[in-house]
């Protein structure tokens, strides 16, 4: 595995992104909703350094399974427990790659009439985009390659790497 991201490199990304929320929504109330499992330490970090009333909830959905591209078909084991209606509500993911997973989400949390829904990843890979979708609040822009570590991972494995890696070869242990 070869680092892409360090601890610094991800800590200045997720002060930023929270400066820019906390700007485009002063003094407003947010509903973080955490896409699991890959965002759970992503939403951890970045809620912290939100000044705004906030509360979090989590949503599980995935196209992938335990491969490295995107099946196409989500599948949504998880659903949200807040009541988002009239509420600011942003998505937080860790990578936007194909966009099918986010796509379905931000469709399901729409039917609940939030006030606004934004989307915040620390990682985009428009290259593998398949649906149109895009973040407004993005961390990093990269290339295409799998990537592991700060809570993303490969088959359950690598999500307690501190550090974010890309894995050379698809399957790479």
């Amino acid at each position: 595995m070869k680092k892409l991201f360090s601890r610094e490199e991800i800590e200045k990304a997720v002060k930023k992104l929270a400066a820019s929320i906390e700007r485009d929504f002063e003094g407003e109330r947010i509903v973080f909703v955490c896409l699991l499992k890959g965002s759970f330490m992503f939403t951890s970090d970045l809620v912290r350094h939100v000044k705004n009333p906030s509360r979090v909830d989590f949503i599980r959905a995935s196209s992938y399974g335990s491969g490295t591209r995107s099946g196409g078909k989500v599948a949504v084991t998880k659903g949200i427990e807040e009541n988002i209606e009239g509420e600011n509500v942003i998505i937080v993911e860790d990578i936007i790659d194909s966009g099918h997973t986010l796509k379905r989400v931000k469709e399901i949390l729409s039917l609940s009439n939030p006030k606004t829904i934004k989307i915040c990843a620390l990682l985009d890979k428009k290259a593998r985009r398949e649906v149109e979708i895009e973040g407004d609040y993005v961390g990093f822009a990269m290339t295409d390659g799998f990537v592991v570590g700060y809570g993303i991972d490969y088959a359950e494995q690598y999500r307690n790497l501190p550090e974010i890696y890309v894995m050379e070869e698809e399957g790479e242990a």
